[in-house]
């Protein structure tokens, strides 16, 4: 139930902020995508933090691995082993 009330809460402060910049709701297709972006990467400023408060360290590896996929909605590929040397057959 906490979920659907910080949710709401949440709701509504955006609601205000729209309201303050003149924007409707729904908002256009062109800001609701910018607005959804600036969520992505609010979202991806909590992991770094919370690491560099625990003492961990924070690397452009690391965020690279970690929160970049979750920003973007790909996933980092795999390493590629190298191919296997041929064999010379008598």
């Amino acid at each position: 139930m906490k979920l659907y009330i910080i949710s709401l809460a949440t709701g509504i402060l955006v609601g205000i902020i729209y309201a303050l910049l003149n924007v409707r709701s729904p908002a256009p297709p062109v800001v609701a995508l910018i607005g959804l972006l600036g969520m992505l990467i609010g979202e991806q400023v909590v992991p770094p933090v919370r690491r560099m408060l625990n003492g961990e360290p924070v690397s452009i590896s690391w965020f690279h691995k970690e929160c970049v996929p979750r920003i973007t909605g790909v996933a980092a590929a795999p390493k590629a082993e190298p191919a296997p040397r041929p064999t010379e057959e008598s």
